[in-house]
């Protein structure tokens, strides 16, 4: 399913609210990209910020599936908006 550029917009924008709300998590994100809480304010509206946000959470199952729960949203559905923001199409190697 693809989604339309404003629902993946509305969908990582959500779960980059879920991810600054994680006391535990947060500290790991901004650790892994080197971001400072003020740049990620700035980088809000950008759909590569997005996207590398959206990333992050889906390298775990666990945080996928706790960021979908508080969205109540299907676990795929991050996935989905992922490959509608900038960088987020498949890569075939073959």
């Amino acid at each position: 399913m693809s989604l339309t550029r404003i629902t993946a917009d509305t969908i990582a924008l959500h779960s980059l609210g879920w991810l600054v709300a994680n006391e535990d998590l947060l500290p790991v994100f901004l650790g892994a990209t080197g971001a400072s809480e003020t740049d990620m304010r700035s980088a809000a509206q950008d759909p590569e910020f997005l996207g590398s946000v959206l990333d992050f959470i889906m390298m775990d199952d666990a945080w996928v599936i706790a960021c979908c729960d508080a969205q109540d949203i299907p676990y795929e559905r991050l996935a989905e908006a992922r490959q509608s923001l900038p960088g987020g199409g498949q890569v075939h190697w073959t």
